[in-house]
């Protein structure tokens, strides 16, 4: 059984998995109080409420905090215990319940209930390094946010902007395939001035793509290898841009990401770096060149990117 000071604070969100874990979840409770103990229940009841939940969390005491739910529900976790400052460790875990499973796939956990508990009671903690995001909403407003897995900018966040305005009858799986079709017919091949950090070092590029993706995750998509190199406590981001001479010859190889081939591919570029600042020169793409951060929509360019080392304890 879990030691830890105060109950676990488990922030689920029951729309997950296309409602699944809303339906599951009681049947799933007896055999994860066996695991960890009392704990304390909250559930979601929007988008944003997980940041909220994991806030209040941190401030009532709680050790351990565990999303239960997809990547999304996990990234308002972070965000939540990244905003609240506390003199004390709080330590973060994931039970995935979502579709896309892809930051539990960098983490080597198999998708099961036993596997995700068994990280969880096992004692080991990991320090994994987390990413901040300066950016710009669609009101205008300058705002930040955290991120574990992975921001993208380009064809990704369309993608994430028509799945959002899709009518909830259509359901996960054909959302995304209409909003898949729909961003690669408006999409844009964007023209990005990057200003590259690294180990104290700068440099600046212009890329031609139609994605970029800041990794500090391998997976994105729900299953996309996009960047098998990842290590989220290596202390750097893996930045893969993805650019093509033609939309066409950009489809031709973008089956490729599942399998991680697509770095051979011409016109893809792969390089770290610890911060990196992203401005759209092109104002023709600027309303179609969008940003996903763990499989969020967030805005549009220009983007500036830090990497904050060790800074989330992960139970795992």
């Amino acid at each position: 059984m879990l030691d830890v000071p105060g109950r676990p604070l488990l922030v689920v969100n029951p729309a997950s998995g296309g409602g699944k874990t809303g339906k599951t979840f009681e049947s799933l409770r007896a055999t994860i109080g066996q695991a960890l103990g009392p704990v304390r229940v909250a559930f979601t009841e929007r988008r944003g409420h997980a940041i909220e939940l994991a806030r209040q969390g941190v401030r009532d005491g709680h050790a351990l905090i565990v999303a239960v739910g997809g990547d999304g529900t996990f990234h308002e976790v972070v965000n939540g215990v990244m905003d609240e400052p506390s003199d004390r460790k709080v330590r973060v875990g994931l039970i995935a319940q979502g579709t896309g499973g892809d930051f539990r796939k960098t983490l080597g956990i198999e998708h099961r209930l036993d596997h995700y508990l068994a990280a969880l009671t096992g004692g080991r903690t990991r320090q994994i390094d987390v990413g901040r995001v300066h950016y710009r909403d669609r009101d205008g407003s300058d705002k930040t946010r955290w991120f574990v897995n992975i921001l993208s900018c380009g064809m990704g966040g369309l993608v994430d902007r028509y799945v959002a305005e899709a009518p909830a009858f259509l359901g996960g799986k054909l959302a995304y395939l209409g909003a898949s079709v729909g961003a690669l017919a408006r999409c844009k091949e964007g023209r990005v001035h990057a200003k590259i950090h690294s180990s104290g070092t700068s440099e600046e590029r212009r890329l031609r793509t139609y994605m970029i993706a800041i990794c500090n995750g391998r997976y994105f998509g729900g299953g996309m290898h996009v960047a098998p190199m990842a290590q989220p406590d290596d202390g750097r981001f893996e930045v893969v841009s993805m650019g093509a001479a033609s939309k066409l010859g950009f489809v031709a190889y973008s089956s490729k990401i599942y399998d991680g081939t697509h770095l051979r591919e011409r016109g893809v570029e792969h390089f770290p770096c610890d911060a990196i600042e992203l401005e759209l020169e092109n104002d023709d793409a600027r309303d179609v060149f969008l940003n996903d951060i763990d499989g969020e929509p967030l805005g549009g360019l220009p983007v500036r990117v830090e990497l904050h080392r060790g800074a989330l304890t992960l139970q795992a």
